[in-house]
């Protein structure tokens, strides 16, 4: 009976060894972004230095691009920056090299992908957008950003037009307080020409006793 469990446990270990066997360790050419997705318009979550080494986790069947782990971090870089030794010589990482160095071939998927290594990063708040790809991405913030400045050139052409007629306003006070003050002091100028009009008169006008003396009278001697 001990045999026969013995046998279980050692095929079940030969069972899972391929499954922690398959990565590879391979060494960045350059100084190249490790990015959240496989595609260089994923936001860059580190910058992987020439020479470096990392643990190639899986590799895209589709496109070159591989997941790694770098100092405890995850994430995708192109396999055209990521050489493994092959054979006693270095080669750059591709499908042809993927089974010989024992690299799966995976999906990537944001939601799960982000949810286990990018929680706390800024851009998973837009876990869903993204989730529709880069390029949808992209064009959605395009059409927001288009949206934000055709509403500012609204806001600001609204502006413009209560400035103009604010102003046209303004205009229109200052010309009739102009054409009132002018009013008022042309009607001060005919008041005073009346006034001295008036004087004048006054001045030119003769003595009541020119009238009522006559010849004779007492009162023409005074």
């Amino acid at each position: 009976m001990k045999n026969l469990f013995a046998k279980i446990a050692a095929v079940g270990l030969l069972m899972l060894a391929p499954a922690v066997a398959q990565a590879a360790e391979g060494y960045s050419t350059a100084n190249v972004n490790m990015r959240a997705g496989p595609s260089t318009r994923y936001p860059a979550v580190a910058v992987i230095p020439a020479g470096s080494s990392v643990e190639i986790r899986g590799c895209l069947s589709d496109v070159n691009w591989c997941d790694v782990e770098f100092y405890g971090g995850r994430g995708w870089v192109s396999g055209q920056y990521v050489q493994a030794l092959y054979q006693q010589r270095r080669v750059y990482v591709g499908p042809q090299y993927y089974r010989p160095l024992g690299i799966p071939m995976i999906r990537f998927s944001v939601d799960n992908y982000w949810d286990r290594y990018y929680r706390n990063r800024d851009f998973y708040r837009d876990r869903d957008r993204w989730s529709r790809g880069p390029d949808n991405y992209y064009r959605d913030r395009d059409n927001r950003d288009r949206d934000r400045d055709r509403a500012n050139r609204d806001r600001d052409r609204n502006w413009r037009e209560r400035d103009r007629d604010r102003d046209g306003r303004d205009r229109d006070r200052d010309w009739r307080d102009d054409n009132q003050r002018d009013d008022r002091q042309r009607g001060d100028r005919q008041r005073g020409e009346r006034q001295r009009d008036d004087r004048r008169g006054d001045d030119r006008r003769p003595d009541r006793r020119d009238f009522d003396c006559r010849p004779g009278d007492p009162s023409c001697d005074e």
